[in-house]
C-alpha cells in the first residue's frame, strides 16, 4: 500500500475535518429535540448523522495520529465527504424531509464546509509525495 510523506498541511485539514465532525456530531447526538424544532428533521436522521459524524471523526482521528498514512485511506475520506455533500443535496430534493428554511440552510452550509474540506483535503493529499518503496 502506498504511504505519503505527509504534509503538515493535510494533517491540519484532517484535524479540522475531524474537529467539526466531533462538535457536530455532538450537537447532533445531543441536543436533537431542539434541533428538530429549530430544523424541521427527524430526530432519528439526526440522531443518525451525529453518530456518523463521530465514527468518521474517530477515523479521522486515528489516521493523523500514524506516523505516515496509506494514500487509499486519505482518498477514501475524501469520497467518504464528497458522498456526504451529495447526499445532502439528495435529502433536501428528495422530499424526504420538510425542513425549515433554518434546516435548509443548516444541511446546505454543512455540505459546503465539507466540500470545503474534501477539497483541502486533496490538495493536501497532492501536497504529500508517496515515500519511496523498496521491495526485495
Amino acid at each position: 500500500m502506498r504511504t505519503l510523506q505527509t504534509s503538515n498541511f493535510l494533517r491540519w485539514v484532517l484535524a479540522a475535518d475531524a474537529t467539526t465532525s466531533v462538535v457536530t456530531g455532538l450537537l447532533m447526538v445531543l441536543d436533537t429535540e431542539l434541533l428538530e424544532r429549530l430544523f424541521g428533521l427527524s430526530p432519528l436522521l439526526l440522531r443518525g448523522a451525529g453518530l456518523a459524524c463521530l465514527g468518521f471523526a474517530a477515523f479521522l482521528f486515528y489516521l493523523i495520529t500514524r506516523k505516515e498514512m496509506a494514500a487509499p485511506l486519505v482518498w477514501a475520506v475524501i469520497v467518504l465527504n464528497v458522498l456526504w455533500v451529495g447526499d445532502s443535496f439528495l435529502l433536501l430534493v428528495s422530499g424526504w424531509v420538510a425542513p425549515t428554511t433554518l434546516g435548509t440552510a443548516f444541511v446546505i452550509t454543512q455540505a459546503l464546509g465539507v466540500a470545503l474540506l474534501a477539497e483541502l483535503e486533496y490538495v493536501g493529499l497532492k501536497k504529500s509525495p508517496a515515500r519511496p518503496q523498496f521491495e526485495f
